[in-house]
C-alpha cells in the first residue's frame, strides 16, 4: 500500500471549504498537511475546522517547511502563475482551479513549463467529472450519436453584490469577468464531449456595466468549428429566476444529448427513442460527485498509473477567450488565433 499524497492548499476561498477540503477528508490516500492564505487567521481557523496541522500565510514559507508531494492552487486569477510555477519549481504535483491563468501569453509560458517540469500539472475542470458529463461524453464517444453537429451550453447564476463577487468584479485580479468565470468552464464542456474539434472564428458579445469600467456581467459566444461543428454559449451573474440554471446540450446525426438532468434520444429505425440510461446519475449532488472523481483522477495522474489532460486543451481554450473579448470589442466575427 502506497504512502497518502501529502498536499499543500494555497488559497482559502471558498471552493477550498465547500468542495476540496470536504472531499479530500473522505480519501485516504490523501493527507492534507498545510493550507496557506494570506488572511493568517482565516487560514488557522480553516485549519482547525477541517483538521489541517498546519497553516501559513506565505506559500514559499509552506514549500520550504512542510514535506509535500503536491499543492493545489485555489488563488484568485492572477495569482495561478506564480503559484503554480512555484510548484512545479519545488518538483511539485499542481492542481489549479480553473483557469488555467488570464491570458494567452501566461498559459502558455504555464504549459512550457510544465513540461519539463518533474511534477505534472492538471487543471481542475470539474464539470468533466460529473456522472452525467461522463454518459454523455460515452455515448459521442461510442459513435452512437453520430457526427456532432452542435453543442449549446449555459451557465446562469444570481450574484448581486459586490460580497459575492469580490475580486472578480476587478479585471487586473480576474482578468475578466462572467466568461472567465462561469463561460470558460461550459466551453471546456462543450469542447470536450463534441471530441475537441479545432475552434475556426467566434462571434461574441458582452454586457458591461453602465458607465462602469469592471468585467462583463453577461456573455453569448458562438464558435464555429473547423469540421462543421458549432458551440454556443451563454452565461451570466445577473440570472432572475427560480434558482441557478446549468446545462449543456449535445446534436448529432443520430441523436441528441443533455445534461442536467441526463436525456439521451436516438433515431432507431426511424423513430425517434429515449434511450436515457438509468442509474448513471444518483442521488447524490453531481457537484460533490464531480470533485469526488476528480481527486480520484488527480491522485492516479500523480502516481503515474493515469495520463494527465492534455494542457494543449487550455492554450486552444485561451485562444478561443482571446477572439471572444476581441469579437466583443470589434463587433464582428474573429478568427481564432488569427
Amino acid at each position: 500500500m502506497s504512502d497518502p499524497l501529502r498536499v499543500g492548499i494555497v488559497g482559502g476561498g471558498a471552493i477550498v471549504q465547500v468542495a476540496h477540503l470536504p472531499t479530500l477528508r473522505k480519501i485516504k490516500d490523501v493527507q492534507v498537511a498545510a493550507i496557506c492564505d494570506t488572511d493568517m487567521p482565516k487560514a488557522r481557523a480553516i485549519a482547525d475546522r477541517f483538521g489541517v496541522p498546519n497553516a501559513f500565510d506565505d506559500m514559499a514559507e509552506m514549500l520550504g517547511y512542510e514535506a509535500l508531494d503536491a499543492v493545489v492552487v485555489c488563488t484568485p486569477n492572477h495569482l495561478h502563475e506564480s503559484h503554480i510555477l512555484a510548484g512545479l519549481g519545488a518538483g511539485l504535483h499542481v492542481l489549479v482551479e480553473k483557469p488555467l491563468a488570464t491570458d494567452l501569453k501566461s498559459v502558455e509560458k504555464i504549459v512550457k513549463a510544465a513540461s519539463k517540469a518533474d511534477g505534472v500539472l492538471m487543471v481542475g475542470m470539474n464539470h468533466r467529472y460529473r456522472p452525467d458529463a461522463q454518459a454523455v461524453r460515452s455515448f459521442v464517444q461510442s459513435g452512437e450519436l453520430g457526427d456532432i453537429a452542435s453543442v449549446r451550453g449555459s451557465w446562469h447564476v444570481f450574484r448581486p453584490g459586490r460580497a459575492q463577487l469580490g475580486w472578480r468584479q476587478k479585471p487586473e485580479l480576474s482578468g475578466g469577468g462572467a466568461i472567465l468565470d462561469l463561460g470558460v468552464s461550459v466551453l471546456d464542456l462543450a469542447f470536450w464531449l463534441a471530441g475537441n474539434p479545432k475552434p475556426a472564428r467566434v462571434s461574441a458579445a458582452l454586457d458591461f456595466p453602465s458607465g462602469s469600467k469592471g468585467v462583463e456581467q453577461s456573455g453569448s459566444v458562438f464558435v464555429v468549428c473547423e469540421n462543421g461543428c458549432s458551440i454556443f454559449v451563454d452565461v451570466t451573474w445577473r440570472h432572475v429566476g427560480e434558482g441557478e440554471r446549468f446545462g449543456v446540450g449535445v446534436r448529432g446525426s443520430k441523436g441528441t444529448a443533455a445534461i442536467s438532468p441526463l436525456t439521451v434520444w436516438k433515431d432507431l429505425n426511424g423513430v425517434a427513442s429515449d434511450v436515457s440510461p438509468t442509474g448513471a446519475v444518483g442521488r447524490e449532488n453531481p457537484f460533490t460527485v464531480s470533485y469526488r472523481a476528480e481527486w480520484a483522477h488527480f491522485l492516479a495522474v500523480a502516481r503515474g498509473q493515469a495520463p494527465a489532460p492534455s494542457l494543449e486543451e487550455h492554450v486552444t481554450l485561451h485562444r478561443v477567450v482571446d477572439a471572444i473579448y476581441e469579437s466583443a470589442s470589434k463587433g464582428k466575427d474573429v478568427v481564432v488565433g488569427g
